[in-house]
């Protein structure tokens, strides 16, 4: 499964905001810097979806803000409840 994310690095707390229009949105402590970022991204999915992380991967935006992630192992539910929990 492929989804769209919004990353701001350097936030309060590592959080997921919800979802606007197709295109998750969230903040993470880490910097962008070194990848620190992209790994806390990768971090958060796999703990949130309860999937391990070799299971999420960056496809697309390494070096920007907007990112296409990949999971592996999910569903359409999963997500649903992801959402539900960010907004809840």
């Amino acid at each position: 499964m492929r989804l769209r994310v919004k990353v701001r690095p350097t936030a309060r707390r590592t959080r997921l905001v919800g979802k606007v229009g197709d295109e998750w949105k969230l903040e993470v402590t880490a910097p962008p810097v070194e990848g620190r970022a992209n790994q806390a991204v990768v971090a958060f999915f796999a703990a949130a979806l309860g999937v391990p992380r070799s299971a999420v991967r960056i496809i697309c935006g390494e070096r920007a803000p907007h990112k296409v992630i990949e999971i592996e192992g999910i569903t359409e539910e999963d997500l649903q409840r992801l959402n539900e929990n960010a907004n809840g």
